[in-house]
């Protein structure tokens, strides 16, 4: 199931085939728990082999495994540790802390020990990086079991959590693929991730999102090695580039806006000609910074629109930009696409709508116990995520607004109405509305205008100090400003459009 070469990370290095073995030892012990064909448990880590062995042997068991976001805090991790029945955790040390009030009574906790290379890139506090005394050491604990060795089940893909409008995230359920989509979708995983025997796959973000989840296990799957940056900096992946000879990456805008940043003669100084894929989306990324990338690099881009949900249906070359400049691509083999108006009629060709796309490669999915949320956007068989685009003459796709008011910073999804929630729950805050503006670093970044109740006096730093309290620190928004009263609608809807609109359009740019 899993292929030759090694993982390294910092100065750690071990040979896949060892790592199998641990994965195997894992799926056992797991196992031993009652974690089976269909189980569910869930991991809090960030990238490391503890990360690895633990998604193989999700494989062996045919179970999924749930990656947690680890910047989210206690309250956050429990609400989805109880909504996806999670029958196991396992925790870096030094995130335990963060998360250990939400973890829910009697679940089975083992904890993976914080390596020297993950305590430098983030600074963790080397006495909180070992297992503490009474929890259990999931290095130690493997060990003690024999390597799986039943027949291999179909394997799932790992249960993501997406937030949505309602403010509490959603867990993507996928089943595993029917037979007749196998092929199908391992080979549009070949055009999108670019995998071929002998690469040196650069792992350079978290794989709590979906893609990189997907590079992380084409990498173990593969002849090749997998080359761990536990964090992403930017002269470090160029200089990892050299040493390894890497090939292949994914990676979000705002990671080439940190490398075109670099000065000349940092840049100059990495020989980066082995790259021979980097795929690329979550975010749209700028022209400039796209043709930059291309005119340094070379043709070697590839961009999509997707998601947790849709799967990869548009995919496009570095020459379908060049040619047009903003597209994502066109369709992929097997792949669906509406555009439609607000009645759900199709709209002519060039003209801007809502996107619903669809694909037979794609696994049937739904949301952890929400199957209406999973009903409420489909249309005739295909799924939207509220994209507003069109479609040129050619077949090109053009992703153009947001119908919903997701906010994408730096690649993550970011959903204004869980941050309002938060929000709300402070004493001296009578309303208040999160949205995204322009950033030229991030793609965009958040603001909350705030309504004080009557006769309070309320702060910036004591409402983001708030939010820090609840959420992880990327939701917190970075700018804060109060208003006497916000626009309403005759119902009391608060106008976002009206306090969001003139950023953008300052910015030369619509939403």
């Amino acid at each position: 199931m899993f292929g030759s070469g090694k993982v390294i990370s910092g100065e750690r290095v071990i040979d896949k085939a060892d790592l199998e073995v641990r994965a195997r030892r894992a799926a056992t012990a797991l196992n031993s728990l009652g974690i089976d064909n269909g189980g569910v448990f869930a991991v809090f880590l960030r990238n490391d082999f503890a990360y690895m062995e633990a998604r193989m042997a999700a494989d062996f068991l045919g179970a999924y495994i749930v990656a947690i976001n680890w910047h989210q805090k206690d309250d956050e991790v429990g609400y989805i540790l109880g909504d996806c029945e999670a029958e196991a955790l396992i925790v870096h040390a030094d995130l335990l802390g963060q998360v250990e009030p939400g973890i829910p009574d009697g679940l089975p906790v083992f904890v993976v020990p914080t390596a020297v290379d993950l305590q430098e890139a983030y600074g963790a506090d080397a006495a909180i990086c070992s297992v503490p005394d009474g929890r259990t050491d999931w290095g130690q604990w493997i060990e003690g079991f024999e390597p799986w060795d039943a027949p291999d089940r179909p394997p799932r893909p790992a249960i993501m959590y997406t937030s949505g409008t309602t403010g509490r995230p959603k867990g993507v359920v996928k089943q595993p693929l029917k037979p007749d989509q196998v092929e199908m979708a391992a080979k549009l995983g070949a055009n999108t991730f670019g995998p071929r025997a002998g690469m040196v796959s650069l792992l350079c973000g978290p794989c709590y999102h979906s893609p990189l989840d997907v590079q992380a296990r084409q990498s173990l799957t593969w002849d090749a090695d997998l080359i761990i940056q536990p964090r992403f900096d930017a002269e470090e992946f160029l200089a990892l580039t050299e040493k390894y000879g890497a090939t292949n990456a994914h990676m979000v805008p705002v990671m080439f806006v940190r490398m075109l940043n670099l000065a000349a003669e940092v840049r100059a100084k990495y020989d980066i000609s082995s790259i021979e894929h980097i795929i690329h989306g979550a975010a749209p990324c700028p022209p400039e910074v796209k043709r930059a990338m291309i005119d340094w690099w070379g043709p070697v881009f590839w961009e999509y629109y997707g998601s947790t949900e849709l799967g990869v249906p548009v995919l496009g070359t570095s020459e379908d930009w060049l040619a047009r400049p903003g597209t994502a691509g066109r369709l992929v083999p097997g792949a669906t696409i509406k555009i439609v108006d607000d009645d759900g009629n199709e709209v002519p060709t060039g003209a801007v709508g809502e996107i619903f796309t669809g694909s037979t490669a794609r696994a049937e999915f739904t949301y952890k116990g929400r199957d209406a949320d999973r009903a409420e956007a489909e249309m005739d068989g295909m799924y939207s995520m509220g994209d507003m685009g069109y479609i040129d003459a050619d077949g090109y796709v053009f992703i153009s607004d947001r119908k919903r008011d997701m906010v994408i910073s730096g690649g993550v999804n970011i959903y204004p109405a869980e941050i309002e929630a938060a929000l709300t729950q402070m004493a001296g805050v009578n309303d208040c509305a999160v949205f995204g503006i322009p950033d030229d670093e991030f793609g965009e970044k958040l603001i909350a205008f705030v309504e004080p109740a009557p006769d309070w006096s309320l702060g910036a730093a004591g409402v983001q100090d708030h939010l820090r309290a609840h959420l992880a620190n990327y939701k917190v928004p970075r700018i804060i400003e109060f208003a006497a009263s916000l626009p309403r609608t005759p119902t009391g809807k608060i106008i976002k459009r009206e306090l969001r609109d003139p950023y953008w359009k300052e910015a030369g740019r619509t939403i």
